[in-house]
């Protein structure tokens, strides 16, 4: 039913008998649900890349199916690039950016320890992979014949790294 101050459609009992008199007090003094615990809420948890069913139980990095599929997080723009390190708290460095130019700093995420420890952490670059990215790397004058205080030049390269990595994702995908 359409509201008769409004015309939009309205809850209360006087616009539609259906509605009990009681329902509009009961529905004012419903609470939301309580979160789930936090080990309830990740029972179904899949890793971002492979797709895999993570846990957060024992056995980490043991090369075994369970130490292989423990969930791990990994942030998606390296912390230490904005001057921190999650493992020498108090240890800071020189920023490489003063913002991050994917908008995706203190972001991460879950992934299972394969993926994340071999995959992400690891990457595969042939000898003729590095030097077309060398290539790459001087023709956009990224290059440095000696290093200065400036972490400008290898702010570019990490970018044109990814650049590249986004047009061989691109090319690939059907």
């Amino acid at each position: 039913m359409t509201c008769c101050h409004s015309g939009r459609p309205c809850e209360y009992r006087h616009l539609n008998p259906l509605i009990p008199a009681w329902y509009p007090a009961r529905i004012a003094l419903m609470q939301p649900l309580p979160k789930l615990p936090r080990k309830l809420r990740r029972i179904d948890e899949r890793c971002g890349i492979c797709g895999c069913r993570i846990h957060r139980a024992g056995g980490y990095a043991l090369p075994t199916p369970e130490g292989r599929s423990h969930a791990t997080e990994h942030h998606y723009v390296a912390e230490r690039f904005f001057g921190r390190s999650t493992n020498r708290k108090h240890e800071h460095r020189e920023r490489i950016f003063e913002s991050c130019p994917w908008k995706l700093e203190g972001q991460s995420g879950v992934f299972c320890y394969e993926c994340h420890e071999e995959l992400l952490h690891n990457p595969v670059f042939t000898r003729v992979d590095i030097e077309r990215f060398a290539t790459l790397v001087q023709r956009r004058g990224l290059n440095e014949d000696e290093k200065t205080t400036s972490r400008e030049k290898l702010g570019g390269r990490i970018q044109l790294l990814h650049a590249v990595i986004a047009a061989g994702l691109n090319s690939l995908k059907e």
